[in-house]
Parts: C-alpha cells; structure tokens; sequence
C-alpha cells in the first residue's frame, strides 16, 4: 500500500552519507500502466518484471554494504526495509572493494573476456587511491544502492517497451527507522503489502516478498543447519549479517505478522482468514503495551509518520538533530502513550 507523502525534503537529512542507519525505502513507477503487473488497459503482462527487482535486490546486497530485513515488489511500487554500513564498507580491503563495484558496475569487464584484460581492469581501479575511496564511499551509501537498483530496470523495461524515457519517480521516499520496534512494524507493514492490496490470500502465496522467501527458506533441508525454526534469531534476508533485532526468533515474526494480518478492518480490503484463535502471539508483548497500539503503528507507518519512525523520544531526537522542533508522528506516539496509560 502507497500513501501519499505530503512534501519532498532533503534525502540528506533523513540519510547523511557516511552514516550508518536502518530505512523503509518505496520507489514508485510513474507512467499510469500497471509495469510491473498486468497493463488494466492493454491487457499486457509485465509480471516478470517483479522477478527483475527482486533478483535485482538480492544481487545488489551481495555487493553493497547492506542488510535487507524486508522487501515488497508490487505491480507499480516496491518496498524495502534496509540497514546501511558505510563503516564496513570503509574495513573491506581494496581487492574486495574493487570486486564488489566491478560486480555491479562491470564497465569495459562486461565487454572482454580475457583474463588478462579484466585483471587490469580492476588493477587500474586499485591503483587509483581517490577513485577507489570515492567507490568505497558509495557502496556504502542508500542512494547509491537506489541508484544501482533502479536504472538497469527502467532500462530494461524501456527496451521492452520500446520506449524511452522515465520509469521512476525521480526520487524515491525514505523513512528512517530509529529503533529495533520501529524496524519490525515496518517489515510488518512491508511484509502484509500484498495481502492488504489483495494480491494474495495467504503470506506463502505473497509473491516476491521477503516474507514468503523467510517461509520458503525454512522448508530447505539445507536451512536446518541454520538452527531450529523455533530458535533461529530474526536476521536480515540477505546482505551483510546483523544482530537479531530485539532478541526475536523467525518463529515469533512470522506468528506475528499471521495475526497482524487477520486483524484488518473486516470493511477494510485485504485481509488474512481469521482462526479460531484470535489471542495476540507473545512477540507483540515485547513491542507494544497493548494490542491496539502494536496495530496503529504497522498500519500507520506510510500515514501517520513522515520523515521517521520511533518513539516519541527518539522522533523529538531526531527532530533536534536535523534543526527542527517538531516531527510528524510525534502526535500519533503521544497518543499511543496515552492507550497504553490509559490500559495500565
């Protein structure tokens, strides 16, 4: 689901380069077809373009300096709920450095298959100290990885479609994620996106999710040395490794976003079949005061906050920090403080 956002602001402040942080990121197509589904129009199928971008998002975090905890591709949109570690990048040893780059920005590599040839190729990159720290700069930056996102397939789609031309907005949203809650209620909202735009029934049937790659990972006979399903902690999908967030499991997450999703509005379009056990899992306990609360922040991450998503604390901080002295959202935690007083 895509809310409107009510007014552009610096990328900057949200995301100062150089600097490590945890984002919901949304890219939207501009033209008025379904790209990356059917075309309502033309009747057209572009499906397998959300296999482009989600393959596209995998290969990127193989490269870059990111984590990726959730992802969404949709039939004009996607999201994705990343950390960024320009400090990592910034350990990595040239060689790596210049593999990685090479990888995704292949250049005159992508012309030669000699060994020798591609062998100086990345050699010239190394021996060049500015370039390669302007290269390791950027492979640990979120518009970079945006950037390298987003290009290959508008080309792609332009050549399919025999145009030209853009196919994104020319700038995609950003909210940054203050705290470990924040950071699951947004995996949360990103992993339900299907189900709320009526895309699927079930998380297993929601195509090119990082929920159903969660669900599909754990059948892999090969997954079972990852640790046991009830145990195994709650990392990214892919990218560069990370603490479980908040100590949780992969069991809990999954339960929890199983509930969140039968609790929609039953007017309200897109909703999980509702079982007979309707008690909330014991992961929402950790993460709200009250069940109502844990609701209002998921469904409310597009709506209800702008710039970030935390506490009310943690918005004021971050307000302060960018030289303001309110931040949408603030309210919207207020008032959850409140619920949860007023529950006590």
């Amino acid at each position: 689901m895509l809310q409107a956002w009510a007014m552009t602001y610096p990328r900057s402040q949200i995301a100062p380069p150089g600097e490590a942080g945890v984002f919901h990121v949304v890219s939207r197509c501009v033209r008025r077809a379904f790209l990356c589904g059917t075309d309502k129009h033309s009747g057209q199928c572009f499906e397998h373009r959300r296999q482009w971008i989600e393959d596209r998002i995998r290969f990127l975090a193989d490269s870059f300096a990111v984590s990726i905890y959730s992802y969404a591709v949709m039939s004009n949109h996607f999201h994705i709920v990343l950390a960024v570690h320009p400090d990592e990048a910034q350990a990595w040893p040239d060689e790596e450095v210049a593999e990685r780059w090479l990888a995704v920005f292949p250049g005159a590599l992508s012309w030669t298959q000699d060994p020798k040839q591609r062998e100086r190729i990345a050699y010239a990159l190394r021996s060049d100290p500015k370039r390669l720290q302007e290269v390791r700069d950027r492979l640990g930056d979120l518009s970079w990885f945006m950037r390298a996102l987003n290009e290959p397939i508008a080309r792609m789609a332009n050549k399919e479609d025999q145009c030209s031309g853009r196919f994104w907005e020319g700038r995609f949203k950003c909210q940054a994620l203050l705290e470990d809650q924040a950071v699951i209620s947004a995996m949360a909202y990103v992993d339900l996106n299907p189900v709320r735009a009526k895309m699927a029934d079930s998380l297993e049937a929601s195509d090119h999710t990082s929920i159903q790659a969660r669900i599909k990972d754990q059948s892999r006979p090969e997954s079972h040395g990852k640790g046991e399903l009830p145990t195994r902690p709650l990392k990214p999908v892919a990218g560069l490794d990370a603490k479980a967030l908040l100590g949780m499991t992969e069991s809990s997450y999954l339960k929890l976003v199983q509930w969140t999703g039968e609790q929609a509005h039953p007017l309200k379009r897109g909703k999980l079949a509702q079982p007979k056990d309707e008690s909330a899992p014991d992961a929402l306990w950790r993460l709200a005061k009250h069940p109502d609360q844990w609701l209002r922040r998921v469904k409310g991450t597009e709506s209800r906050y702008y710039r970030a998503i935390g506490s009310a604390e943690a918005l004021m901080a971050k307000a302060a920090e960018m030289g303001q002295r309110w931040m949408k959202g603030v309210h919207s935690e207020k008032a959850l403080i409140l619920m949860r007083q007023q529950t006590e």
